[in-house]
């Protein structure tokens, strides 16, 4: 069960920034679309996708991760809730990166390529570490556990759609820039994309334990199949095959092991 620790004064103003922070990531993109700042997040993209692409559709499950996020941030900064060690935990990491998302937007509107691919990276990693570390107390959670249900999914779901978009800004960013490698052609740099996030989307998920990781990146490789199968067959089914390895290894994680015990 969730604590029902008071939080303290400290934690109290830290629940509020993280409010905050992820009404911040909602408003900007809103804001930037609604007003017309800048290049649109698709017009971004554009630019440099000709190496690897993902269908515009895809990006719609940022609807998802907002209203999980947004769950997430007011439950936690409700007087009631409980301190509990994975709000505690993820508290500043889950600011940092909701901060990060929101930021992304506006180095995306300015053009910012190399900037991007830092700030998204940063954002990826600020969730993806500390939900690792908290991985055996997320383990030990009840399946209907609210911290499960609205503290590690929310951010899992997050950091899944990040662990397929950062590779995917690198490598459109590195495209757009001209500065791929030579060691391998552009659809090898592609596959190699596809290879690192079907692996490290597969040991996450062994550790967590929690559908809400690998289904984003499954969804944004399906999204890649749908773009790449017919320019590029080869990386498109590629991609659909990591989808298909990530989804079946999701649920086989999740519902067949028992989330406590390492096996």
């Amino acid at each position: 069960m969730s604590s029902i620790v008071r939080p303290t004064p400290a934690q109290r103003t830290r629940r509020l920034i993280v409010l905050a922070a992820a009404v911040f990531a909602v408003v900007v993109p809103l804001v930037q679309n609604l007003a017309g700042l800048g290049l649109t997040q698709a017009e971004f993209a554009a630019d440099g996708n000709t190496t690897l692409r993902v269908a515009g559709y895809a990006f719609a499950i940022w609807s998802l991760i907002y209203l999980g996020l947004m769950a997430y941030a007011i439950r936690q900064a409700l007087p009631q809730t409980g301190e509990s060690p994975l709000i505690t935990r993820m508290g500043w990491p889950s600011a940092v990166a909701l901060f990060g998302i929101g930021f992304w937007i506006v180095v995306a509107a300015l053009d910012l390529k190399v900037a991007s691919v830092g700030v998204i990276f940063a954002s990826l990693l600020a969730l993806l570490i500390p939900l690792l570390l908290s991985a055996g107390t997320i383990r030990s959670l009840s399946r209907g556990d609210r911290d499960r249900l609205l503290v590690a999914w929310p951010l899992a779901a997050l950091a899944g759609w990040l662990t397929v978009a950062a590779p995917l800004n690198l490598i459109t960013t590195a495209t757009a820039l001209d500065a791929l490698p030579a060691a391998l052609s552009p659809t090898g740099w592609a596959l190699a994309a596809v290879a690192v996030v079907l692996l490290v989307g597969l040991g996450v998920t062994w550790r967590l334990r929690v559908l809400a990781y690998p289904l984003p990146i499954a969804w944004g490789l399906i999204g890649a199949f749908a773009a790449e199968q017919e320019r590029n067959p080869t990386l498109g089914f590629a991609a659909l095959a990591a989808a298909v390895i990530l989804i079946l290894a999701g649920v086989l994680l999740t519902f067949r092991l028992r989330p406590g015990i390492e096996r």
